[in-house]
């Protein structure tokens, strides 16, 4: 099922973000080529012109009449998918997608790739920041049998011109987090935040794909069967128009893909299966939970500590855990559960979620407090040692009694 375009520009294939596999080549009308280069944009007028013009002369030298270059657009309000729909005549091998329902570099790539008749997919940014001569070194260790050919930053002969101390420190850090969340997809290459790279559509087609953000690459490495991975260092480049779009909301979204990516394994879902327990959610549950234990230690501390407001243990308990509850429902609602939530939109359906929710964990508060007064009276005589153990016997309840009550499956209509 596709949505229509207007003239000339491709449909936009809607449902499963999922890789066709292409018949052989040979003998068919609509014959697969070598290879198709997605360059997802918005805000991008400026220098959509000069890019195509570049990449045409690269490839022309090296594999003419074997690509195809697809842009894809996010309805940039410069008109960018206009000014690149006015090149197609000039350029035949160029073609534009315009989105106008869906959002996001990932999802933007992947509805290209799902229109190309490659056996050889990439992407580029359409910025000029990815050096185009970068190209032909990356095809070229594919030719030589690699599955997956990555532009990196870490490597030698690679860099960048001229990022802040901030930057360039954001940026390791990200890296360093995917290791320590998802190493064996992580550690597989030096800079698995790349987004110039390429790889055999066998090795990805038929996959369906879940990506949030940007960072296509953590889904190809997690998802897809890549067994040989060669890496091209390059020089990320200084922006030569418009402005950088990457923000703090970039840095939460790859977070949040790491975090899909490490609980939805094939081994917990055969776990999940054996054990009719939806273990991947329970996680997502339980590290929700670990916010909301922040949000309950510091205010229990606040508001209890002799050396603070020195408050009843009791009631400072019931503040601290009604606020952590309200921490853990929005947490909940748009990750944990967010397949159910997005079926149940609008404010009424969400406020019935919460009061739900809140009931729920107002019991399961009453079972937090009860165990906190009997460890904490009769066991262990340290409040947060005792808080900790109330809050992970209380887990258990508020996880299974709101997948059974508040985020029903059987709701969704």
């Amino acid at each position: 099922m596709s949505i229509i375009q207007p003239k000339n520009l491709l449909s936009v294939p809607s449902g499963e973000l999922r890789i066709p596999r292409l018949p052989p080549r040979a003998g068919i009308a609509n014959q697969s080529i070598l290879f198709s280069l997605v360059i997802p944009t918005y805000l991008e007028a400026g220098n959509i012109n000069k890019i195509v013009r570049t990449l045409t002369r690269l490839l022309d030298e090296s594999i003419p009449g074997d690509y195809e270059l697809i842009i894809v657009d996010d309805n940039s309000p410069d008109g960018t998918w206009e000014v690149a729909l006015s090149m197609t005549s000039e350029f035949p091998h160029l073609q534009v997608m315009r989105r106008e329902n869906e959002r996001g570099l990932s999802s933007a790539v992947i509805r290209g790739w799902q229109n190309s008749r490659g056996q050889i997919l990439g992407v580029i940014d359409g910025d000029l920041q990815h050096p185009p001569h970068i190209l032909l070194q990356l095809l070229n260790a594919i030719e030589k049998k690699s599955d997956l050919a990555v532009a990196s930053r870490h490597v030698n002969g690679g860099g960048v011109s001229s990022w802040s101390f901030i930057r360039r420190l954001l940026s390791r850090g990200a890296q360093l987090l995917g290791l320590i969340i998802l190493p064996r997809v992580t550690g597989r290459v030096s800079d698995p935040m790349s987004g110039y790279f390429m790889v055999r559509r066998s090795c990805i087609e038929d996959i369906a794909f879940n990506p949030i953000g940007y960072k296509i690459l953590l889904e190809v490495l997690g998802r897809g069967k890549v067994d040989e991975i060669a890496e091209v260092g390059y020089v990320f480049c200084e922006r030569q128009d418009g402005e950088s779009k990457v923000s703090w909301k970039h840095y939460l979204d790859y977070i949040r893909h790491l975090l899909r990516l490490r609980f939805s394994s094939e081994k917990v879902a055969q776990l999940s299966l054996r054990w009719g327990f939806p273990i991947g959610k329970f996680i997502r549950f339980g590290l929700v939970g670990l916010s909301g234990v922040f949000v309950d230690m510091t205010i229990l501390y606040l508001l209890s500590d002799p050396n603070t407001l020195g408050l009843p243990l009791t009631r400072s308990k019931i503040i601290a855990g009604e606020i952590a509850i309200f921490n853990n429902f929005l947490w909940n609602d748009a990750w944990t559960f967010a397949d159910v939530a997005m079926e149940q939109k609008g404010l009424k359906q969400r406020l019935k979620r919460f009061l739900k929710f809140n009931i729920i964990c107002f019991a399961g508060l009453a079972i937090n407090v009860l165990v906190l007064n009997l460890v904490f009276n009769f066991v262990i005589s340290n409040r947060y040692i005792a808080n900790l153990i109330a809050i992970a016997v209380a887990t258990v309840w508020n996880f299974w009694v709101n997948l059974k009550l508040s985020w029903r499956v059987t709701q969704v209509k």
